[in-house]
């Protein structure tokens, strides 16, 4: 590895270990219902076992996973006890680094702008954590500091993969709810089908499509910034 490698391996591997950190501690936030924010309506929280069910909470969780087996693997190649990461190790980062990607993108876009307290209500206590820094610091950590070379455009499906088994498991719920063609918003959380049943048909596609588009972005935008550094 050249200088410009080494360095943007150990900023890397720092951000990848404070991600871990973060998702850690919101976890424990989320789990225990601690409150260190107060002002707005709760939104999209839940303790003990029933965060589980958000794609918030399995996306950061998947996010942070995969940043710690990042870090270890970079730490491993720093001192020169391993000559390379894995393609699998790339592969989970991309992945997970657009699902939270889509929940970044879901909250800022979908979510914050139809809620009652806006988008700040959706920045309280874990929720700063999993909705904006965790999602915002993957990203910019993908984009700017990780070599991806081993990654190629047709990896890029595989960034469907988590929202598809969670939209198995999200419908599964919806469908065994449904009353008079409607679901209760407590079994819908995330409001995708308070028009009716029906709307699944559109909604389903498009979360699909957004989550590609956003593993594409990422991709691309790393393709990118390397393409600057070699240049320079």
């Amino acid at each position: 590895m050249n200088k410009k490698e080494i360095e943007n391996m150990k900023n890397s591997l720092i951000i990848n270990l404070i991600v871990f950190a973060f998702v850690i501690f919101a976890c424990v936030v989320m789990f225990t219902g601690y409150r260190f924010m107060h002002g707005y309506e709760i939104v999209l929280e839940s303790t003990k076992l029933g965060m589980l069910r958000f794609f918030t909470v399995q996306s950061n969780i998947f996010v942070g996973i995969s940043s710690l087996l990042f870090a270890i693997n970079e730490i491993l190649v720093l001192n020169g006890r391993k000559k390379e990461i894995e393609f699998r190790n790339y592969l989970l980062k991309l992945m997970s680094t657009s699902a939270v990607g889509l929940t970044f993108f879901v909250v800022f876009v979908y979510l914050g702008p139809i809620s009652k307290g806006g988008i700040p209500s959706m920045l309280m206590n874990s929720n700063l954590f999993f909705h904006f820094l965790i999602p915002l610091m993957s990203i910019m950590n993908f984009i700017l500091f990780e070599k991806t070379d081993k990654l190629k455009l047709k990896h890029t499906l595989f960034c469907i993969v988590p929202t598809f088994l969670y939209g198995i498991y999200y419908l599964s719920n919806i469908m065994v709810h449904v009353e008079d063609g409607k679901v209760s918003p407590i079994y819908d959380w995330y409001w995708f089908v308070q028009q009716g049943i029906w709307s699944a048909v559109i909604v389903v596609p498009l979360v699909f499509g957004i989550s590609y588009l956003i593993g594409l972005f990422i991709w691309k935008s790393n393709k990118y910034n390397k393409k600057k550094d070699i240049n320079a």
